[in-house]
């Protein structure tokens, strides 16, 4: 028998970014019948409970104990990834999904700001112009709500305020989540120097399931009773973008030079928008693609490596 051939890691990898771009337009249709923090309890729950059963039957699984300070950084971390989406699934009651992805995309800045503090990681020149470059494509996505750019120039509504606002709000939502998930990445980071991947994500997801379901709790929110279509959702959400997804994309950094990975990254929200035009007849405005493209050039521009002076 001839050896099977291993699959193309770049193919794998696109199959990862189709993959999480599903993420916001499930969503979105979730919407129609569940709360936000609802949305995020179901799909943190119902991966924690799948990858619980993966690593319980596998011998990948690193269960050496941990001492107090790493129980701590895993619940912390939970925190954060619980925040983060509570936060960024909020934003898509506000913003587009174009808007609200291309946002939460944003985490890359966040983790290079705070790696000096956190990781004692030194950023070069390069950063802080992708941070300004992305900085304008924010501007452009606030004025988005209240303004329309034409061939005519630009116009805004009387309603600026109150669009504006709105905006405004999904958009320090999403901007919360991208922050949330920084955390997230920067606690895994240090924690995969000690465990694996699966039981890190497993262990993370679920302080992070426990953390939603005792707000939902506290806030005294409809838990059951939802349509069959809705729970198939849930389920849809948490396999497609959460597991395979994360799962290949992880993989993919096995296999793949980091900086190709990163910018593939950003082909989520490209993705996230095209299934969000195809299936939810959400066009962006010029103003949100002009932002968008100045904020993923942004991130493009902080992510790529300074390149080394020639020695001579």
């Amino acid at each position: 028998m001839k050896p099977k051939k291993p699959i193309n890691p770049y193919l794998l990898l696109l199959i990862g970014i189709l993959a999480v771009s599903t993420a916001a337009i499930f969503i979105r249709l979730i919407l129609l019948e569940a709360s936000a923090l609802v949305i995020a309890a179901y799909r943190l729950a119902l991966s924690a409970l799948i990858s619980g059963i993966l690593l319980f039957t596998s011998d990948k699984g690193n269960r050496a104990p941990l001492n107090r300070n790493d129980i701590g950084l895993l619940v912390l971390s939970g925190v954060f990834l619980a925040a983060h989406f509570a936060a960024w699934i909020t934003s898509l009651e506000f913003i587009s999904v174009s808007s609200s992805v291309i946002l939460v995309t944003t985490t890359p800045l966040w983790v290079a700001l705070l790696s000096p503090i956190v990781l004692k990681e030194k950023v070069g020149s390069r950063f802080y112009w992708g941070m300004a470059v992305a900085i304008i494509g924010g501007i452009c996505i606030a004025i988005s709500g209240p303004c329309h750019l034409s061939t005519t120039g630009l116009r805004c509504s009387g309603s600026v305020f109150e669009r504006g606002s709105q905006t405004l709000w999904g958009m320090a939502l999403a901007l919360f989540g991208a922050w949330m998930a920084s955390g997230y990445m920067l606690i895994g980071r240090k924690m995969r120097l000690k465990m694996d991947n699966l039981s890190y994500t497993t262990s993370v997801y679920t302080v992070s399931a426990i953390v939603l379901i005792l707000a939902l709790i506290l806030r005294g929110e409809k838990v059951l009773g939802y349509s069959p279509q809705i729970y198939a959702l849930f389920v849809a959400l948490a396999v497609i973008p959460q597991l395979l997804g994360h799962s290949v994309l992880n993989y993919s950094l096995e296999v793949l030079p980091a900086t190709i990975v990163s910018m593939a990254l950003l082909g989520e929200p490209v993705g996230s928008t095209i299934l969000a035009v195809i299936f939810l007849n959400e066009i962006p405005s010029i103003l949100e693609i002009i932002g968008g493209i100045f904020i993923l050039l942004g991130i493009v521009i902080s992510v790529l490596p300074e390149r080394k002076p020639n020695v001579v």
